[in-house]
Protein backbone atom coordinates (compact mmCIF):
# COMPACT_ATOMS: atom_id res chain seq x y z
CA UNK A 1 0.00 0.00 0.00
CA UNK A 2 2.94 2.36 0.55
CA UNK A 3 3.09 5.02 -2.12
CA UNK A 4 0.78 3.29 -4.61
CA UNK A 5 -1.93 5.35 -6.24
CA UNK A 6 -4.68 3.54 -8.14
CA UNK A 7 -6.88 4.72 -10.99
CA UNK A 8 -10.37 3.33 -11.48
CA UNK A 9 -12.78 3.81 -14.33
CA UNK A 10 -16.13 2.65 -13.07
CA UNK A 11 -15.54 -0.65 -11.32
CA UNK A 12 -12.34 -1.44 -13.22
CA UNK A 13 -8.80 -0.72 -12.01
CA UNK A 14 -6.92 0.71 -14.98
CA UNK A 15 -3.59 1.70 -13.41
CA UNK A 16 -1.52 1.60 -10.25
CA UNK A 17 1.77 3.27 -9.46
CA UNK A 18 3.38 6.51 -8.36
CA UNK A 19 1.58 9.86 -8.34
CA UNK A 20 2.97 10.69 -11.77
CA UNK A 21 2.03 7.29 -13.22
CA UNK A 22 -1.51 7.57 -11.84
CA UNK A 23 -1.87 11.14 -13.12
CA UNK A 24 -0.68 10.16 -16.60
CA UNK A 25 -3.04 7.17 -16.69
CA UNK A 26 -5.95 9.37 -15.60
CA UNK A 27 -4.97 12.01 -18.13
CA UNK A 28 -5.17 9.38 -20.88
CA UNK A 29 -8.79 8.80 -19.80
CA UNK A 30 -9.76 12.50 -19.94
CA UNK A 31 -13.34 12.71 -21.16
CA UNK A 32 -14.16 9.19 -20.04
CA UNK A 33 -16.84 8.81 -17.35
CA UNK A 34 -16.31 7.71 -13.75
CA UNK A 35 -12.53 8.08 -13.48
CA UNK A 36 -11.28 8.22 -9.89
CA UNK A 37 -7.76 8.28 -8.45
CA UNK A 38 -7.11 6.93 -4.94
CA UNK A 39 -4.07 7.67 -2.79
CA UNK A 40 -2.32 5.09 -0.57
CA UNK A 41 -4.69 5.98 2.30
CA UNK A 42 -7.81 5.17 0.23
CA UNK A 43 -8.80 8.79 -0.33
CA UNK A 44 -10.12 9.92 -3.69
CA UNK A 45 -7.75 12.63 -4.94
CA UNK A 46 -7.84 15.17 -7.75
CA UNK A 47 -4.77 15.91 -9.82
CA UNK A 48 -4.25 18.85 -12.13
CA UNK A 49 -4.24 17.05 -15.47
CA UNK A 50 -4.08 20.12 -17.73
CA UNK A 51 -1.59 20.16 -20.57
CA UNK A 52 0.21 17.21 -22.05
CA UNK A 53 2.14 14.44 -20.31
CA UNK A 54 5.24 16.65 -19.98
CA UNK A 55 3.22 19.37 -18.22
CA UNK A 56 1.89 16.80 -15.73
CA UNK A 57 5.39 15.41 -15.11
CA UNK A 58 6.74 18.94 -14.61
CA UNK A 59 4.01 19.77 -12.08
CA UNK A 60 4.86 16.75 -9.95
CA UNK A 61 8.61 17.41 -10.24
CA UNK A 62 8.13 20.97 -8.97
CA UNK A 63 6.14 19.65 -5.95
CA UNK A 64 9.08 17.40 -5.02
CA UNK A 65 11.45 20.39 -4.93
CA UNK A 66 9.66 22.32 -2.17
CA UNK A 67 11.96 24.58 -0.14
CA UNK A 68 13.15 23.20 3.18
CA UNK A 69 12.44 24.90 6.48
CA UNK A 70 14.62 25.44 9.53
CA UNK A 71 16.49 22.59 11.16
CA UNK A 72 19.15 20.24 9.87
CA UNK A 73 17.82 19.30 6.41
CA UNK A 74 20.67 16.93 5.58
CA UNK A 75 19.77 14.85 8.63
CA UNK A 76 16.03 15.20 8.08
CA UNK A 77 15.65 17.24 11.28
CA UNK A 78 12.93 19.88 11.25
CA UNK A 79 12.67 22.58 13.93
CA UNK A 80 9.20 23.26 15.32
CA UNK A 81 7.83 24.84 18.44
CA UNK A 82 6.87 22.66 21.41
CA UNK A 83 4.84 23.99 24.32
CA UNK A 84 5.45 22.36 27.69
CA UNK A 85 4.95 23.19 31.33
CA UNK A 86 7.97 24.43 33.31
CA UNK A 87 8.32 21.11 35.16
CA UNK A 88 8.54 19.31 31.79
CA UNK A 89 11.30 21.65 30.62
CA UNK A 90 13.15 21.10 33.90
CA UNK A 91 12.98 17.33 33.51
CA UNK A 92 14.09 17.52 29.88
CA UNK A 93 17.05 19.76 30.78
CA UNK A 94 18.29 17.10 33.24
CA UNK A 95 18.30 14.34 30.62
CA UNK A 96 21.55 13.19 28.99
CA UNK A 97 21.89 14.86 25.60
CA UNK A 98 19.39 17.58 26.39
CA UNK A 99 15.76 18.18 25.52
CA UNK A 100 15.95 17.25 21.83
CA UNK A 101 17.52 13.84 22.45
CA UNK A 102 15.10 13.06 25.28
CA UNK A 103 12.08 14.07 23.18
CA UNK A 104 13.25 11.98 20.20
CA UNK A 105 13.69 8.94 22.48
CA UNK A 106 10.22 9.42 23.99
CA UNK A 107 8.61 9.78 20.56
CA UNK A 108 10.37 6.67 19.22
CA UNK A 109 9.31 4.62 22.25
CA UNK A 110 5.70 5.76 21.84
CA UNK A 111 5.79 4.97 18.12
CA UNK A 112 7.07 1.44 18.75
CA UNK A 113 4.45 0.84 21.43
CA UNK A 114 1.54 1.87 19.22
CA UNK A 115 2.84 0.66 15.84
CA UNK A 116 0.56 -2.38 15.49
CA UNK A 117 -2.70 -0.70 16.51
CA UNK A 118 -1.86 2.36 14.41
CA UNK A 119 -1.23 0.21 11.31
CA UNK A 120 -4.48 -1.67 11.87
CA UNK A 121 -6.46 1.56 12.27
CA UNK A 122 -4.85 3.16 9.20
CA UNK A 123 -5.56 0.07 7.11
CA UNK A 124 -9.17 -0.11 8.31
CA UNK A 125 -9.69 3.60 7.63
CA UNK A 126 -8.18 3.36 4.13
CA UNK A 127 -10.41 0.39 3.33
CA UNK A 128 -13.49 2.23 4.58
CA UNK A 129 -12.72 5.40 2.58
CA UNK A 130 -12.16 3.40 -0.60
CA UNK A 131 -15.24 1.21 -0.07
CA UNK A 132 -17.42 4.24 0.63
CA UNK A 133 -16.43 5.79 -2.70
CA UNK A 134 -16.45 2.65 -4.83
CA UNK A 135 -18.87 0.22 -3.20
CA UNK A 136 -21.27 2.28 -1.12
CA UNK A 137 -24.21 1.22 -3.28
CA UNK A 138 -23.23 -2.44 -3.64
CA UNK A 139 -25.12 -5.20 -1.88
CA UNK A 140 -23.71 -6.07 1.51
CA UNK A 141 -21.77 -2.80 1.90
CA UNK A 142 -23.01 -2.05 5.42
CA UNK A 143 -22.50 -5.63 6.57
CA UNK A 144 -18.98 -5.68 5.10
CA UNK A 145 -18.11 -2.44 6.91
CA UNK A 146 -19.48 -3.81 10.18
CA UNK A 147 -17.23 -6.85 9.76
CA UNK A 148 -14.27 -4.61 8.90
CA UNK A 149 -14.64 -2.54 12.07
CA UNK A 150 -15.45 -5.59 14.22
CA UNK A 151 -12.24 -7.30 13.09
CA UNK A 152 -14.15 -10.17 11.44
CA UNK A 153 -11.83 -11.03 8.55
CA UNK A 154 -13.79 -14.08 7.35
CA UNK A 155 -17.09 -12.19 7.45
CA UNK A 156 -15.56 -9.23 5.61
CA UNK A 157 -14.17 -11.40 2.82
CA UNK A 158 -17.46 -13.29 2.51
CA UNK A 159 -19.45 -10.02 2.14
CA UNK A 160 -17.22 -8.61 -0.61
CA UNK A 161 -16.72 -11.79 -2.61
CA UNK A 162 -19.61 -11.00 -5.01
CA UNK A 163 -18.43 -7.43 -5.64
CA UNK A 164 -16.68 -6.56 -8.92
CA UNK A 165 -13.26 -8.21 -8.93
CA UNK A 166 -11.06 -5.10 -9.13
CA UNK A 167 -13.01 -3.32 -6.38
CA UNK A 168 -12.86 -6.34 -4.05
CA UNK A 169 -9.18 -6.90 -4.81
CA UNK A 170 -8.24 -3.27 -4.11
CA UNK A 171 -10.36 -3.28 -0.97
CA UNK A 172 -8.51 -6.38 0.28
CA UNK A 173 -5.23 -4.55 -0.43
CA UNK A 174 -6.28 -1.55 1.66
CA UNK A 175 -7.59 -3.85 4.42
CA UNK A 176 -4.51 -6.11 4.42
CA UNK A 177 -3.45 -5.05 7.93
CA UNK A 178 -6.88 -4.21 9.33
CA UNK A 179 -7.37 -7.58 10.99
CA UNK A 180 -4.01 -7.93 12.72
CA UNK A 181 -0.32 -8.00 11.90
CA UNK A 182 -0.29 -11.73 11.20
CA UNK A 183 -3.03 -11.42 8.56
CA UNK A 184 -1.24 -9.10 6.12
CA UNK A 185 -1.41 -11.72 3.34
CA UNK A 186 -5.03 -10.96 2.33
Amino acid sequence: MDGVFVVFQGGRRVAAGSQVEAALAAQALTGEPDVLIFDPQGRSVDFDLRGGPEAVRARFASEDEAPRGRGRPKLGVVAREVTLLPRHWEWLAEQPGGASVALRKLVEAARRASEGPDRMRASRDAAYRFASAMAGDLGGFEEAMRCLFAGDDAGFKARIETWPGDIASQLRTYAAEAFGADDATA
